[in-house]
């Protein structure tokens, strides 16, 4: 499933064609995705102008003129493309591509620009578990956002703020990590890359870093660094390409070159004088990457 970091490279690449726009026109190409699409879905969004595009966690969100709000999951394997007169998609620079294939082009949406420039945004998804609803008002209020905790992008995601999340928490500490209800949009693949910058053990329990005292304190502090920066560096890599992701242009993200230890069973720990070799355990379902020697 496409993680924070590339839906917020999905944001980026559709805003400058997206806000602004007018929706001419939509095409629903089946009655459903994951979950219907509301009523009169087409109808309530065609004639009128994107206010803004946003994103929460892992959801995409589009402020609409005198109308809902529209959240767009991307699912298992959903994507955007846009597509302009004379310029249909970039091409890719990694090997693998998403689907073409016109059989998983379930929505188009047909915009104009202030200008009046035509393009068409389509959404593709072949196993089809993302999904488009209607927030009415305010789309925080949604219940698939309601319940959400703190951003990892910002200032606000701090070692202090871990502490008071994860104190007295048994459960391990990358579950702590994945659980959405304390910081929204971390996955898996980043959550073991951001355990292994600040060389603690997706084993420990999470409340062991909240006990209080410098220790605890300093690898709090190191966590906080941790999931905020593996963040910033993937988003200005542009995501990684794991299975169906692409971003909105047909490209394939960099950042799955820079992994140290997602998908590195085996191999050596890139940390400078460590020695180590990377670990996979199962955790909930999960493969965990890290390293036994320098994670603790």
């Amino acid at each position: 499933m496409p993680e924070l970091p590339e839906v917020e490279t999905v944001r980026r690449g559709l805003q400058p064609v997206l806000e602004g726009a007018r929706i001419v026109a939509v095409e629903t190409r089946r009655p459903d995705l994951r979950f219907p699409f509301p009523d009169r879905f087409a109808e309530r969004l065609a004639g009128r102008r994107v206010i803004s595009l946003g994103r929460r966690a892992k959801y995409l969100t589009a402020h609409i003129e005198d109308g809902p709000v529209l959240i767009c999951h991307l699912g298992m394997s959903g994507s955007f493309r846009v597509e302009r007169e004379g310029d249909v998609e970039a091409p890719g620079v990694f090997h693998h591509d998403r689907s073409k294939a016109a059989a998983h082009d379930h929505v188009v949406f047909h915009v104009a620009s202030p200008q009046e420039e035509a393009a068409r945004i389509v959404f593709n998804d072949p196993r089809r578990f993302g999904f488009m609803l209607f927030a009415e008002a305010n789309a925080d209020d949604h219940p698939m956002l309601a319940g959400l905790g703190v951003e990892p992008t910002g200032n606000r995601l701090d070692g202090e703020l871990l502490s008071r999340l994860f104190r007295d928490r048994k459960a391990p500490l990358k579950a702590a990590l994945l659980d959405q209800r304390l910081i929204a949009g971390l996955g898996n693949i980043y959550v073991s890359e951001a355990l292994w910058r600040a060389g603690l053990s997706p084993l420990r329990s999470a409340g062991s870093i909240a006990a209080g005292g410098r220790k605890a304190a300093e690898a709090c502090d190191r966590l906080a660094n941790a999931v905020r920066s593996v963040i910033a560096d993937a988003i200005q890599a542009g995501g990684s390409s794991l299975r169906d992701y692409v971003q909105t242009d047909g490209s394939l993200g960099y950042f799955q070159h820079s992994f140290s230890v997602y998908d590195r069973e085996g191999m050596p720990c890139p940390k400078a004088g460590c020695g180590g070799h990377i670990a996979r355990i199962v955790q909930s379902g999960r493969s965990t990457f890290y390293c036994p020697e320098c994670q603790r």
